[in-house]
C-alpha cells in the first residue's frame, strides 16, 4: 500500500486543459462515440432532425475521419471548435498524443528539451505544466497529392511527464487558411492554442 509520502513522487497519470469557450474533447481510447454524439447534439440542437439528416450523417462522417487518424498518430484526445464564430466554423483542430524515448531513459528530460530545441529552426524552450518543453512552429505549403488543399500552420509542444524519464506529451495544432497562414486570422487562433497550453495542469487519478 502507498503511504502519504510516496503519492507526491507518483508520476501524473492524466492532464487536464481549459478550453476556451465553443471547443469540445473527444476522447480516442474510452467513451468516443458518447462524445461524438454530445457533439451532433449540440450542434443540431432545436433543429428538426429530419431536415438536418443529411448534415448530421455528413458531419459524423468528417469526424469519424479525423478520429481514425488521430488514433493512427497514438492520439489521447482530439480538441476541436464546435461552435460558429460569427457565423464561420473555426479551421482549426489539435491533438494530444503520447511517445516514448525508449533508450533515453538515463537522460534527464530537461536536458533532453534542450537537446530537441537546438536541433532545428523553429524550436525554443518554454515552460509547460511545471516542466520545460519544446514549442516548434512552422507552416506547412499545400499539397494536394497529400490532400492538403490549402497551407496550414502548425504548433507542437513537445512536453516530458514528471516523474517518468521516458513518457512525453505531443501536442500538435493545426490551423488551414485558403489565405495568408500568417495571416491575422490563424495568428489569434495560434495565440489562443498557446494560452490553452499554459493551462495544461498535471494529476494523478
Amino acid at each position: 500500500m502507498a503511504t502519504a509520502d510516496d503519492s507526491l513522487v507518483q508520476p501524473p497519470n492524466t492532464y487536464t486543459l481549459v478550453l476556451p469557450p465553443g471547443w469540445a474533447r473527444i476522447p480516442l481510447r474510452y467513451g468516443t462515440e458518447g462524445a461524438v454524439r454530445r457533439i451532433l447534439d449540440r450542434s443540431f440542437a432545436g433543429l428538426p432532425r429530419d431536415e438536418v439528416f443529411t448534415y448530421r450523417r455528413d458531419l459524423e462522417a468528417q469526424l469519424g475521419e479525423q478520429i481514425a487518424k488521430a488514433r493512427a498518430d497514438h492520439g489521447l484526445d482530439l480538441y476541436l471548435p464546435v461552435e460558429l464564430v460569427h457565423g464561420i466554423a473555426l479551421p482549426a483542430s489539435f491533438l494530444v498524443a503520447e511517445f516514448r524515448t525508449d533508450g533515453a531513459d538515463d537522460v534527464d528530460p530537461s536536458e533532453l528539451a534542450l537537446f530537441l530545441a537546438s536541433s532545428e529552426p523553429g524550436r525554443r524552450i518554454v515552460e509547460i505544466g511545471g516542466v520545460s518543453a519544446v514549442r516548434t512552429e512552422i507552416t506547412a505549403p499545400a499539397d494536394p497529392a497529400q490532400g492538403a488543399e490549402f497551407p496550414s500552420r502548425r504548433v507542437e509542444y513537445q512536453v516530458p511527464v514528471p516523474g517518468d524519464p521516458v513518457l512525453w506529451l505531443a501536442v500538435a495544432f493545426s490551423t488551414v487558411t485558403a489565405e495568408d497562414p500568417e495571416g491575422e486570422i490563424s495568428s489569434v487562433l495560434v495565440e489562443l492554442f498557446d494560452a490553452v497550453m499554459t493551462t495544461l495542469r498535471w494529476s494523478t487519478r
